[in-house]
């Protein structure tokens, strides 16, 4: 014990693979339903398409900055694993760019612009958010596949990333539930009951697909006592389903007190999701090719943005969980006044 907290190679790549992994959740989580708002904004009318835009006006820019954080320690952690991650995705990463500047672009535009270019920066939000769920799951869906380009592994790719984007839009149905009222919340509990289906063909995909592409993940998933540690994975999603299912099926209620489990829920639902990927892939951060201990910068390097890491992710946690405590409750107009 005392040998693995005492040599830095050891414990240094660990924190940081640690740290990289929970920015990367927490993205997928806030960013996800922003993005689920987006991609539903067409399914709504033009009254309702305000209220949604204005559920995520002022959390939208926090909830990105955990995707720059999580690049960011790939880049300085990991330039290795940076370099061959990034030119595999080259193509998914400069679409997911591209949506992330249209999306954010016309959410500023769409509130200023006259009335009659309003429903042009409408759609750009709507493909915008698109472009970024669509590339974002494609990308997990490559990594999965081992970042190789054959007909088989894209097919696998644009399967997640309709799976993904299915789940965004849950996120985002479910935190419309929680933000808005009266018709919208029903249309939302709506939304959510139809994405929900989405979201777990997408867990189910990438459950199948994980260990046949490697026989080292089927051996680490289906051996024992391997298996028994981590039989409660499935069994716990199984269970949460259940609950949003119950949830979503009592909303909304007269004195709107299930509003917020559809969402924890599904929080937690992509919580384990993640925890079985990341005990499926690890030691590997290029899967099958390069451990975290192998794409690890120096250990000094990691040490002195060990301590640059202590002070910026509190402040990016405070400031996103204070912009979550201000504007909480529901959603209001959104005006620029």
């Amino acid at each position: 014990m005392m040998s693995l907290f005492g040599d830095p190679a050891v414990w240094l790549p660990l924190v940081f693979a640690g740290l990289m992994g929970v920015s990367i959740l927490v993205y997928v989580v806030l960013d996800g339903f922003d993005l689920g708002v987006g991609v539903l904004t067409p399914l709504a009318g033009e009254t309702h398409k305000d209220r949604m835009v204005a559920s995520i006006g002022p959390f939208w820019d926090a909830n990105e900055t955990w995707l720059v954080l999580a690049v960011g320690l790939l880049l300085v952690a990991f330039p290795v694993a940076h370099g061959i991650i990034l030119t595999a995705l080259y193509l998914p990463v400069a679409v997911m760019l591209l949506g992330l500047i249209l999306r954010g672009v016309a959410f500023e535009f769409r509130a200023k612009a006259p009335a009659p270019n309003k429903p042009l920066w409408n759609r750009a939000f709507f493909y915008g958010s698109l472009m970024t769920a669509l590339s974002q799951g494609f990308m997990l869906g490559l990594y999965i596949m081992g970042l190789q380009w054959t007909f088989a592994t894209v097919a696998f790719a644009c399967l997640t990333a309709l799976c993904t984007t299915a789940g965004y839009c849950f996120m985002g149905a479910t935190w419309l539930i929680i933000k808005a009222e009266g018709e919208l919340q029903v249309t939302a509990v709506r939304w959510a009951r139809a994405s929900l289906n989405g979201l777990l063909a997408g867990f189910v995909a990438i459950s199948v697909a994980s260990p046949l592409v490697s026989p080292r993940i089927f051996a680490k998933w289906f051996s024992v006592p391997e298996i028994l540690l981590l039989a409660p994975l499935p069994v716990m999603a199984a269970g949460i389903t259940a609950l949003v299912w119950w949830a979503l099926t009592h909303l909304p209620d007269e004195h709107d007190r299930y509003r917020h489990v559809p969402f924890v829920a599904g929080s937690v639902l992509f919580m384990l999701a993640f925890a079985g990927l990341a005990y499926s892939f690890y030691p590997y951060v290029v899967p099958e090719k390069l451990t975290l201990y192998e794409a690890a910068a120096a250990p000094e390097s990691l040490l002195i943005i060990l301590v640059g890491t202590v002070f910026v992710l509190p402040a990016i946690g405070g400031y996103t969980a204070l912009a979550y405590i201000v504007f909480r409750g529901k959603a209001r107009a959104l005006s620029y006044d």
